[in-house]
């Protein structure tokens, strides 16, 4: 591949974000009298958006409680999802490195737009990124690989000369899906095992190893 754009996924992968998030989802609960999870739970919740997210926190029995809890999660969220998340380590550095060789760089997520577009702003505000897009009406949610082409197109890149770095099936199937170098970060939400079966292309342990994926992939398309 010929790198000349990442896209990242949000949740997990450039932010660590699940203590917000279960306190949200755990408060909502609460409110409307039904049991709450421990937040490593929540690893297992998140990723395919927030109405997912209310179907597997709520108890099955309980489905007429789903738009209730979501309305109150997303009001609870609104106002304290900066209360604990930030970047990763060294995930600023790693950004600004792939921004200085020439690298465009975009976000593309299932959490729900504004959100995104919140998060990145207060979190990330240095980083000149070319697109950031989170859950939309009308587009479909990754894995379908629509949103991910969509950015490629904004971005003038075709999907071959994109990664797409994420750290979850969902992101290693939404890679495959557009013909992008899908790179499993493994300090998210989920393991080893599940990138690689769904189709990671390269793991990165660390922010450096992350780095090396990429470059990797750059020198490769620049050597003579």
């Amino acid at each position: 591949m010929h790198l000349r754009a990442a896209l990242f996924d949000l949740d997990g992968t450039l932010l660590d974000s699940l203590h917000d998030i279960g306190a949200a989802m755990n408060h909502a609960l609460a409110t409307h009298g039904l049991p709450v999870h421990p937040l490593a739970a929540y690893r297992h919740f998140v990723g395919e958006g927030v109405r997912v997210l209310v179907s597997r926190a709520v108890p099955a029995d309980q489905e007429a409680l789903h738009e209730p809890v979501l309305a109150a999660y997303r009001a609870f969220y609104a106002e304290h999802m900066l209360d604990h998340t930030q970047p990763y380590p060294g995930i600023p550095e790693v950004l600004a490195r792939l921004a200085g060789e020439g690298v465009k760089l975009a976000v593309l997520s299932n959490k729900p737009d504004a959100a995104t577009r919140r998060l990145v702003a207060a979190l990330l505000p240095d980083v000149r990124f070319g697109a950031v897009y989170g859950e939309r009406a009308g587009v479909p949610r990754k894995p379908d690989p629509t949103a991910a082409l969509g950015v490629a197109a904004e971005l003038n890149v075709g999907p071959g000369d994109c990664a797409f770095v994420g750290d979850t099936a969902v992101d290693m199937e939404t890679a495959r899906a557009a013909g992008m170098y899908g790179v499993g970060v493994t300090w998210g939400f989920r393991d080893v095992e599940e990138l690689q079966t769904h189709g990671a292309r390269a793991l990165a342990r660390t922010s450096d190893e992350l780095l090396q994926a990429l470059f990797g992939a750059l020198r490769a398309a620049t050597r003579p």
